[in-house]
């Protein structure tokens, strides 16, 4: 799976999906890249049947959660904050856990969940997500005994090869690595990206 996740505005989704993308990511958390339901709904609206349409959220209440998967028709939602295996397992489309990696303690925490798969990023004591740094990949290594793993946290068209070709991730995330400014791609940058990706990963 290759997700290009921040995406703000038509342009940027449609380019992703015709480069080849696997899942594209609205952010319904804070950050510069945040959109709303309505701002995704018209972008959703407008993209073909296939890439993953994921809603990524930071522990909002599952109502809203559930009403905005319906308004924008999401595929599949991305949880960054402190949810729990049962909150998860509420919720009807995919589900995919984040985890911020400080160090292998992360370990620990991901058998407690059933979900489609564990996106592993890189720890920030402010921000959930985004921080466009790399971390251990090792770890990343060891969780794969867990379930699907996805791998973020500053990657890059330059450094994604090398974090395919030692993790052999489930997939690939990336949002400020393929970026001219937060909330606005880089269509070269985000050619390169998926079209390595999916080179690697075959």
């Amino acid at each position: 799976m290759i997700k290009i996740c921040g995406i703000t505005n038509i342009d940027d989704a449609t380019a992703a999906c015709e480069y080849g993308a696997d899942a594209i990511g609205f952010i319904f958390s804070p950050s510069p890249r945040r959109v709303s339901a309505n701002e995704a709904r018209r972008i959703t609206s407008r993209l073909p049947a296939g890439p993953l349409k994921t809603g990524i959220f930071t522990d909002r209440k599952l109502a809203e959660v559930q009403a905005i998967i319906e308004d924008c028709a999401l595929d599949c939602v991305q949880l960054h904050g402190y949810e729990d295996s049962v909150y998860c397992e509420q919720l009807e489309p995919k589900v995919i856990k984040a985890f911020r990696v400080e160090n292998d303690d992360i370990l620990k925490h991901l058998p407690r969940y059933l979900t489609f798969a564990f996106l592993l990023d890189s720890y920030s004591p402010i921000y959930p997500g985004g921080t466009g740094r790399t971390f251990n990949w090792e770890i990343a290594i060891r969780a794969k005994r867990y379930g699907r793993i996805i791998l973020s946290g500053g990657l890059t068209p330059d450094n994604v090869l090398d974090a395919i070709t030692r993790v052999r991730p489930y997939g690939v995330d990336t949002c400020s690595g393929v970026e001219s400014s937060p909330g606005r791609k880089n269509h070269k940058k985000m050619q390169d990206f998926i079209a390595i990706a999916k080179g690697a990963m075959k």
